[in-house]
């Protein structure tokens, strides 16, 4: 063999190359989520609730309704979520009617179906069931494809000690973020 026949040896791949490619590359960023359109948030339920565990879920919606989310109007003070014969219905959200529909609107406090996987169902039902815990929509939203989403929290109810120590936390917290604005100037 000659020697212009000879084959280029392979050379070293750089090290950025290597760790992607090797066993020790380093696991991927966590995604940022996407941005959202928050319609409406339940600021009392926060206050009221202590939240244990959260979960994204869908919502059948008519199409009135969904007019009416997008001009804003719905109230989510008074809601919760039950569970009946297998589904979790959103109980108590009150999206306004909207004008332009006329006699095509919908009834503005109706029970509306939440979207969940049956495994899930049954896990928040039985925890919900078992413990005492209520189901408490904590905010709803549109996503950038424009599903409406809500976001439901699996939430225990505070006592009124529990109110009053959330409140001398978040008084702290001003005083503290407060003499921090003064000590900068």
């Amino acid at each position: 063999m000659a020697k212009s026949d000879k084959k280029p040896t392979p050379t070293k791949p750089t090290a950025g190359k290597a760790k992607a490619a090797g066993k020790g590359a380093k696991p991927a960023a966590k995604a940022v989520d996407p941005p959202v359109h928050v319609i409406a948030e339940n600021r009392k339920a926060r206050f009221r609730f202590e939240i244990l565990e959260t979960l994204e879920c869908g919502i059948a919606l008519v199409g009135s309704e969904v007019k009416s989310l997008r001009d804003g109007k719905l109230s989510l003070d008074e809601a919760y979520a039950r569970v009946k014969e297998g589904e979790v219905w959103l109980v108590g959200a009150d999206i306004a009617e909207y004008k332009q529909a006329s006699f095509w609107n919908h009834l503005p406090k109706r029970p509306r179906k939440l979207l969940l996987k049956k495994a899930e169902v049954r896990k928040f039902a039985s925890q919900a069931h078992d413990k005492g815990l209520t189901l408490v929509p904590l905010r709803l939203y549109f996503t950038t494809r424009g599903l409406a989403k809500v976001e439901l929290g699996l939430c225990r109810g505070k006592k009124l000690h529990d109110k009053r120590e959330t409140l001398k936390k978040a008084d702290a917290q001003r005083d503290i973020a407060r003499a921090m604005r003064s000590v900068r100037k």
